[in-house]
């Protein structure tokens, strides 16, 4: 019975194809052969990608030709997160699909969104051996509002592909925060500083934790988790997200 599943699974999926044909997740153009992604060749290729020359360190991409190197703020003052990285630049097709995601309810998006990511997030983890990724959590208010945090639901797709545990309660949000969207950089920080705390410390300790979440702006969010983990004795805290913008 075990070796018809795969066969029934196959004839299931070309059923599908002819009564609910695939279509691009962008352009919503007809897709022959969709494959997991659901996003056509033309919408892949204009992807907008973060390349070097780029921080070292928090992962800003610099304008103009160069090597890697830390930027002006890391450098005045050192983020509590080791590393930090995105593959997309969080702009056009790419912001689109993360606003979906976000506020249209379109939580299927997430398997898209994370294996888009999932080849370069391998690359970028090889030399980081990470333990195991804790997402960055919303506040118990905001997730009654919104039925999902968006960090947990990539990150259980990331972990699946990468073998790695996931630790979604592992962080949490002491107390609610206005949206960052609104608020300039000063402001984000003095909006999340204690805002988290670790909720399971003993599986924190001695660890080096892949921090995710979908979108890193300036970068306050982030390191105000990253901050809290080493306090709880994380060794070394390694960020990345989907997507971040060019300060």
């Amino acid at each position: 019975m075990a070796r018809e599943a795969p066969a029934f699974k196959r004839f299931f999926n070309a059923l599908l194809d002819i009564v609910l044909p695939p279509t691009c997740h962008l352009c919503h153009s007809f897709i022959p052969d969709a494959g997991k992604l659901h996003i056509c060749p033309t919408c892949h290729d204009s992807l907008p990608l973060v390349s070097s020359p780029l921080c070292s360190i928090c992962g800003i991409p610099f304008i103009g030709a160069g090597n890697d190197h830390r930027c002006g703020a890391c450098l005045a003052h050192p983020p509590s997160f080791d590393i930090a990285r995105a593959y997309f630049l969080y702009e056009g097709p790419i912001r689109d699909l993360i606003h979906s995601f976000k506020y249209n309810q379109r939580t299927h998006l997430r398997k898209p969104l994370a294996l888009l990511t999932l080849e370069w997030l391998r690359e970028y983890l090889s030399d980081q051996g990470p333990h195991l990724i804790v997402p960055v959590p919303l506040h118990r208010s905001r997730l009654r509002q919104r039925g999902f945090n968006q960090a947990a639901l990539l990150g259980r797709v990331l972990s699946r592909h990468l073998s790695l545990p996931i630790l979604p309660d592992a962080l949490i949000r002491t107390r609610p925060t206005e949206p960052q969207i609104k608020l300039s950089s000063t402001e984000r920080r003095v909006n999340v500083k204690g805002a988290f705390n670790v909720k399971k410390p003993d599986r924190i300790a001695g660890k080096r934790i892949l921090l995710l979440d979908d979108v890193m702006t300036t970068g306050s969010t982030i390191n105000e988790c990253a901050g809290v983990l080493k306090k709880a004795g994380a060794d070394r805290v390694i960020a990345a997200t989907i997507a971040r913008t060019a300060r």
